[in-house]
């Protein structure tokens, strides 16, 4: 009997060493394909405005993508925001951006150059509606921005299709029944802080910095956006059915909201490219996206709500080729 430990030792032990080593192979798989080589070359991603969540996000993006391809140079530029972002993807002159889903939808139906090149990689998280006023303002509806100075965002961003929309759906006309301003992020809280403007529209990720900052000097609130008014604009269809009701969480800016979750709308974000974009590059692409939730969420809170689970769903864009294979090879 005292033999047979040696034999029962030896064997657990092979295979303790066996899982040992499939363990770690699956570990590598999931960090780095083995026997591949990172992709190199050049390429250039579009993010946002300053003090706004895609170039935050954009920013900690690139530096990952560099732990993973050290090989690949990414030159990050800056933008008016998502409806700019979409026609220089589409154009080819950028080759991955972040971008909302109704300002890719909204590019489709107007068959702007390119369109049909479009493709996804990954749904990232949403962004919400913040329409901000003075907390001692009059403004307490949509329809109280009648007459006002109020900033809707530049030409070419994503926040002046939402706020143009919202506008409407309370029968208000941005060019003629408000004074608009083109601000952003990057200006409009210091404007609204000096009182050259009475509001302004903001639609990214939760907390975003520049609002956040505002908050450090200014004392303002938040107009709430009724369900009722998303109603409205569902009835419209096209890419309104991109938008959702929601509550901004009262954890966004504790300092504001008081503990008081506030109404309003979000859409969803994408991370776009082109159907000729390389199928390897951006399956590594699209791993780097998925590995780095974690990282890039201690800094970003957004980035948090980056999900395997629905990271595929790139509606209105089908998947790109190569982010597809990613998906695939780790589909349970």
């Amino acid at each position: 009997m005292s033999r047979s430990f040696p034999r029962i030792g030896r064997r657990r032990a092979l295979q303790g060493a066996a899982a040992g080593f499939v363990a770690l192979g699956l570990l590598l798989w999931w960090l780095l394909p083995l026997g591949e080589d990172p992709p190199s070359g050049t390429i250039t991603v579009m993010t946002g405005t300053p003090r706004g969540v895609y170039q935050d996000y954009g920013r900690r993006l690139r530096n990952e993508l560099g732990k993973d391809m050290p090989d690949l140079t990414v030159k990050l530029q800056t933008s008016d925001g998502s409806q700019e972002n979409v026609a220089r993807v589409a154009a080819g002159e950028a080759d991955f951006a972040i971008t909302a889903a109704d300002a890719v939808e909204t590019y489709e139906l107007k068959h702007g150059p390119g369109a049909d090149k479009l493709r996804g990689v990954a749904r990232l998280y949403d962004d919400y509606v913040q329409l901000v006023v003075p907390r001692d303002s009059a403004i307490k509806s949509l329809a109280d921005l009648r007459g006002k100075r109020v900033a809707i965002g530049p030409p070419e961003s994503g926040v002046r299709l939402i706020a143009d929309r919202l506008l409407g759906a309370v029968g208000i006309d941005a060019e003629k029944d408000i004074k608009p301003e083109g601000d952003g992020i990057g200006t409009a809280p210091g404007r609204l802080q000096r009182d050259e403007i009475d509001a302004f529209f903001w639609s990214g990720g939760l907390p975003t910095a520049g609002v956040r900052t505002l908050a450090n000097s200014f004392s303002f609130r938040f107009v709430p956006i009724e369900a009722s008014v998303v109603a409205k604009l569902h009835k419209q269809g096209d890419a309104t059915r991109y938008y959702r009701a929601t509550n901004m969480p009262e954890s966004a800016y504790p300092t504001i909201q008081n503990g008081v979750a506030v109404p309003t709308m979000a859409v969803s974000n994408l991370l776009i490219t082109r159907a000729d974009m390389d199928p390897r590059l951006t399956e590594w692409v699209t791993r780097t996206v998925i590995r780095s939730r974690d990282g890039i969420g201690q800094h970003v809170h957004s980035a948090q709500l980056v999900d395997l689970r629905t990271a595929i769903y790139t509606d209105p864009l089908q998947l790109h080729k190569g982010a597809r294979s990613y998906y695939r090879s780790v589909k349970p």
